[in-house]
């Protein structure tokens, strides 16, 4: 979740005539294919099947635009170092046809939206995450992108100042307006143990930075695909942490941990990021739909309850 929303950085509108129009205009190979809306495409940016083998992604506000780059730049040279499928950069579109951005075309990743419950063995999918996750932070990271804005700030020291999910300037009001609702002396609790851990003190290392439910694919229950790199950065590896709460079973927790190697001061930080994604406010236009607040208050439960 890397919402950035606010009144100087307003929506684009796009739809499938804006996307028809597009391809016509700049890659017409590829126009008459039939074209639809992904049903869970995000806040940040609108994506699309492109007939049955390709995807169109378009950023929906201003921050995100470094996104497309950054993905063209580096998921292909990721990708063969993976252990799981990560999207293909086929094309990269320019501003036109009264949309102000660049935007993406790839291949389109089989599977669908791998959920908790749809797990067929969460012990394995614990394995196979700690594996991508691992696998990820192996990649040299000479060249690629630190924390900045078009990344919401993805691996910044926990409590850092710039205006991550992680910032004190977001969590401590977020936390005072759950008052009622959740423990929230309980919530403080766990987020000040986290500001209290060792900061990270080894090379920065790669993290996708956003790796819950909604970007993780799976087929008949196994993971099968990692997608949504828009939060790629270098830096502190904690905030990939964060599916052992937002994503796995609670008895997988122990075998994730074991498998990507954690030390106590990572974890922890890692349970404040999980933290700091699970807070639940009403002006928070991700949480518009119940069901997300349901789910972030689940999560933030879990937070707690590990103590």
């Amino acid at each position: 979740m890397s919402t950035g929303e606010s009144d100087d950085d307003p929506a684009v509108e796009v739809g499938t005539d804006l996307v028809r129009r597009l391809l016509a205009a700049q890659f017409p190979q590829w126009a008459e294919l039939p074209i639809a809306p992904v049903p869970l495409s995000g806040m940040d940016n609108a994506t699309f099947r492109l007939g049955a083998d390709l995807s169109v992604r378009l950023p929906r506000f201003a921050q995100w635009v470094g996104q497309v780059e950054r993905e063209q730049e580096w998921l292909p040279r990721l990708a063969p170092l993976l252990p799981l499928p990560v999207p293909e950069p086929l094309a990269m579109g320019r501003p036109g046809e009264g949309y102000p951005f660049p935007w993406s075309v790839y291949r389109w990743l089989d599977g669908e939206t791998a959920t908790t419950d749809g797990l067929a063995d969460p012990e394995q999918a614990a394995v196979d995450l700690a594996g991508f996750i691992t696998a990820l932070q192996r990649a040299d990271p000479t060249g690629g992108p630190g924390p900045r804005r078009s990344n919401a700030f993805r691996g910044v020291p926990m409590g850092d100042e710039r205006d991550s999910l992680a910032a004190e300037a977001r969590v401590r009001p977020k936390i005072a307006k759950l008052k009622g609702m959740v423990d929230t002396d309980a919530v403080t609790a766990a987020w000040e143990a986290a500001l209290a851990a060792p900061a990270w003190d080894g090379p920065p290392v790669w993290l996708h930075g956003d790796l819950a439910t909604g970007n993780l694919l799976a087929v008949d229950g196994r993971l099968s695909g990692v997608i949504d790199f828009g939060t790629l950065a270098v830096g502190d590896p904690a905030c990939d942490l964060l599916p052992a709460w937002k994503f796995l079973p609670a008895e997988a927790r122990g075998t994730f941990r074991a498998a990507v190697g954690a030390d106590d001061a990572t974890w922890a930080r890692g349970r404040g990021w999980a933290l700091a994604s699970s807070l639940p406010v009403p002006d928070d236009p991700f949480f518009a739909d119940p069901a997300r607040v349901d789910a972030a208050l689940a999560h933030l439960e879990a937070v707690i309850a590990d103590g």
